[in-house]
């Protein structure tokens, strides 16, 4: 009778150490898939997606990318660089909007929504052999880009492949340091993030970006809001300004 009772202890604590052990696998499971390290698990009662969407088109007004002025934030882009998910930030701010343009770096799950690693739109194999451009083998990287086709972050082509999660958890943040802003706008589009670093060059440059307002409302209703007008890029205004003195503000 002993030798049963002992068993039965024994049987009875196994089943509470494994019970406990299943409970706290669990626990683990759910505050990875709660943190900023799982944007595409979409479960119930996910903190990153609690309360009403912060991002994107929600004033429903049109014109809402007719914005009168503009400047890059130092302080958004730091703190959108640091969320997990996103290797660089760029943030500008209107008397609208925030648009953050945004590279990858896949440090968090479920960044793109469909399509996984085959779809991925840059080659880093190149930094294995020493080289910059894996096809042709040339070492040299274009400083006027933030991101590329090679050796690069990563990008997103079209902003809505971007996970909610990963765009709600940049737009909270941005609207705890910048509250006026009425929307706020995130893309990983190649062309975008290497457009919109050349604005920010010409903040860091200490130049007016009052000059560009328009060309910039033409960049991001394009990207943003289906614009038939195509953007120019900056750098070719800029040429064509300093070929017209006459024409500059």
């Amino acid at each position: 009778m002993r030798n049963q009772a002992m068993a039965r202890s024994l049987i009875l604590l196994l089943a509470v150490l494994l019970g406990m052990a299943s409970i706290s696998g669990c626990n683990y499971e759910r505050r990875v898939k709660d943190s900023t390290f799982d944007y595409g698990t979409r479960q119930k009662n996910d903190p990153k997606m609690h309360g009403a969407r912060m991002y994107g088109t929600i004033t429903g007004h049109p014109g809402q990318h007719d914005n009168a002025w503009l400047e890059y934030s130092s302080l958004l882009s730091t703190e959108v660089s640091n969320i997990n998910g996103v290797a660089a930030g760029l943030v500008m701010i209107t008397d609208k909007n925030a648009y953050a343009a945004i590279s990858l770096d896949w440090t968090g799950v479920g960044t793109k929504k469909s399509g996984g690693r085959s779809s991925r739109e840059q080659d880093n194999s190149g930094s294995t052999k020493g080289v910059y451009n894996i096809n042709n083998g040339s070492p040299h990287w274009n400083n006027e880009r933030m991101v590329g086709p090679y050796n690069s972050n990563f990008t997103v082509n079209d902003h809505n492949q971007i996970s909610e999660e990963l765009k709600q958890t940049i737009a909270v943040q941005i609207r705890k340091l910048a509250p006026a802003v009425q929307e706020v706008h995130i893309s990983a589009n190649q062309t975008f993030v290497n457009e919109i670093l050349q604005y920010a060059k010409e903040a860091w440059s200490n130049h007016s970006l009052t000059p560009w307002t328009e060309s910039f409302n033409v960049l991001v209703k394009h990207q943003f809001a289906g614009g038939d007008e195509l953007p120019v890029p900056l750098n070719i205004l800029k040429q064509k300004q300093h070929a017209s003195p006459a024409k500059r503000d």
